[in-house]
């Protein structure tokens, strides 16, 4: 496939394939047309592509054909256009790029707002580099928001990398960068931090757009002074009047729904029930396990179930296209069906259900029936983006101890508690057992512990702590390498001798996730890229990821997507308590509290 013509190099093209003084590269005929301009679904009409954008939308496009252009007949079935995420990682798909291009082009995804936030805490401003020159090969359109918070909470954890003002200055200047990734240093923004402030002022004077990250419920003068910070979106809500005070501040409410994060029908009540204007509402995914992008989709999933929330399908799919294209300056190129677009639709037959049967992508046919057809080659990392765990030896059960006080018989503790399908958690209180002097939570407590062991400059250090929700009832443990935001390596688990095990399997491979029970490696993924990705097939990684998921049902876990729930408990920019190599953090203050109450 060549490379997509600007509008500048196919224009005059365009104009005489309209007028049918050039033929046509591709002529599809009598589809319905979801115009997401207008509102309206228009029978009976045809496009004319040329130079990978659209030339052409009216009732008979015959005057475009000629020999050699390909025509694809829709027969009333609806033409759609291209599925937009307004705001996602890749690396929580655990795979590359190109292999998440891969695997939700078959679902109708032909654009993607990524933010690679999760490289960049490991290997820095290379690494977003990196990824941004993967997305910029591709035949879809994958555009990269410049990561703003590494870290993304100064003084409570220790990333692989830092990047700062200047980073954000020389990134601007890259041809796919389209603005600002999510500013999740609110308390910072509020507080007028300089280094903040810099890099939403450098963003703004490239023209682009600055993402939010508000994960506060005070919607008080804190949430004022925050979009006063410049942020022109927020994905953080999880109830309706969190997207009703984002838009009226002038914001676009982003709505989601990953893998874990179910957070779009209490907030599209905000239109259903409330009535606000749908313009400012912005569907998304921000992150995705390999497993549901495999089996269950992507943005179609999104767009259905805002369907199955009260949304008329033209709103959900306008919430999924223009409104995101619109955002961030590109509704000239994307999210719609009109001439000088970007030639990118599918076609389905149900616009509830929502089957994709043909995606067409700059002019080419990339899917149909929900198999990839076109060629899309791997892209190659580098030896330096792996080898990233390093940890200065093997762990054993005793750096998983937890000592209690001298004489205690019994502690209070503080747990991390997992609530699911959202991404904050609860702090909680809960007493717990000693025996031998070590904290002993017990199968039986619905407690387990969680450790944090430093992966990035092998400094030994291991920051162990407890969590509940995940119902584990065998002797276990979970690791992984994937632990927003800085990316060091989660350990949870009933079984100290387990953890230790479940670790260095992780040391050995370079990075990924593992189950292990009693001794015995139940599941395991290999990541090898930053200790975050793989380089294998997308199919092969859900595949591995199912089996990770069956481990963790198999020890006890009720959750839904818990790898997901576990991969974000070192997050600490999202309420109420976390844990990093720094110790364990109430992100209600911004401070680190001690493990015993």
């Amino acid at each position: 496939m060549t490379s997509l013509k600007s509008w500048a190099e196919s224009g005059r093209r365009l104009i005489d394939t309209a007028m049918g003084r050039i033929p046509a590269d591709m002529v599809i005929r009598r589809g319905r047309w979801v115009n997401v301009h207008s509102g309206e679904i228009i029978d009976d009409t045809d496009i004319a592509i040329a130079d990978g954008r659209i030339a052409y939308v009216g009732p008979d496009a015959s005057h475009c054909v000629g020999r050699k252009t390909v025509v694809i007949a829709a027969d009333g079935r609806y033409l759609v256009p291209g599925l937009c995420d307004g705001h996602m990682h890749v690396e929580s798909g655990m795979v590359t790029v190109t292999e998440f291009a891969r695997a939700v082009i078959p679902h109708g995804t032909t654009s993607m707002f990524i933010d690679p936030h999760e490289i960049a805490n490991v290997l820095g401003l290379p690494g977003v580099r990196l990824m941004h020159d993967e997305a910029a090969g591709l035949p879809v359109n994958v555009f990269v928001q410049m990561p703003s918070c590494v870290p993304s909470a100064p003084g409570l954890e220790t990333p692989g990398a830092e990047l700062g003002p200047a980073e954000v200055a020389e990134a601007m200047a890259w041809p796919n960068i389209v603005g600002l990734g999510e500013m999740m240093n609110f308390p910072g923004v509020i507080a007028g931090d300089a280094k903040m402030l810099s890099e939403i002022a450098a963003t703004q004077r490239a023209g682009k757009t600055v993402g939010g990250h508000y994960a506060s419920p005070d919607l008080g003068l804190p949430f004022h002074a925050y979009a006063a910070g410049g942020p022109a979106d927020d994905h953080e809500g999880t109830r309706a009047e969190d997207a009703i005070a984002r838009v009226r501040q002038g914001m676009r409410a982003m709505l989601r729904l990953g893998s874990a994060w179910y957070d779009v029908a209490a907030q599209v009540k905000a239109i259903t029930e409330s009535g606000l204007e749908s313009r400012n509402f912005i569907l998304c995914t921000d992150d995705s396990h390999s497993g549901t992008l495999v089996n269950d989709g992507h943005m179609n999933r999104v767009v259905r179930h805002a369907i199955a929330q009260g949304l008329k399908p033209i709103t959900a799919i306008k919430m999924a296209t223009l409104n995101t294209a619109c955002h961030f300056g590109l509704e000239r190129e994307l999210g719609s069906i009109a001439p000088g677009r970007r030639a990118d639709l599918f076609l389905t037959s149900d616009l509830v259900a929502l089957p994709i049967e043909m995606v067409v992508a700059r002019g080419h046919v990339m899917a149909e029936h929900g198999r990839l057809t076109a060629e899309i080659p791997p892209f190659a990392y580098p030896a330096s983006a792996k080898n990233t765990v390093k940890m200065k030896r093997e762990l054993g059960a005793d750096d998983f101890a937890i000592r209690a006080p001298k004489g205690a018989n019994e502690v209070n503790a503080r747990v991390i508690g997992v609530i699911e399908n959202q991404a904050p958690t609860r702090a909680l209180e809960k007493r717990l057992k000693v025996s031998s002097g070590l904290v002993d939570a017990g199968i039986d407590s619905g407690v387990c512990q969680i450790a944090l062991v430093e992966r990035h400059k092998a400094t030994g250090g291991v920051v162990n702590a407890f969590v509940s929700g995940f119902g584990y009832n065998v002797d276990c443990a979970v690791a992984s390498t994937v632990a927003h935001d800085s990316h060091h390596m989660i350990v949870v688990g009933t079984n100290r001798a387990d953890m230790a095990e479940a670790a260095n399997i992780l040391r050995r491979v370079g990075g990924g996730a593992v189950v292990v029970s009693k001794g015995r490696q139940l599941a395991l993924v290999e990541l090898p890229i930053a200790g975050l990705m793989s380089d294998e097939r997308a199919e092969i990684v859900a595949a591995k990821a199912d089996q990770l998921v069956a481990a963790m049902k198999a020890c006890g876990c009720t959750l839904n997507n818990a790898y997901m729930q576990h991969s974000l408990l070192a997050l600490v920019v999202i309420p109420e308590l976390r844990i990093s190599d720094l110790g364990l953090v109430d992100v209600r203050t911004f401070q680190k509290v001690d493990l015993f109450v």
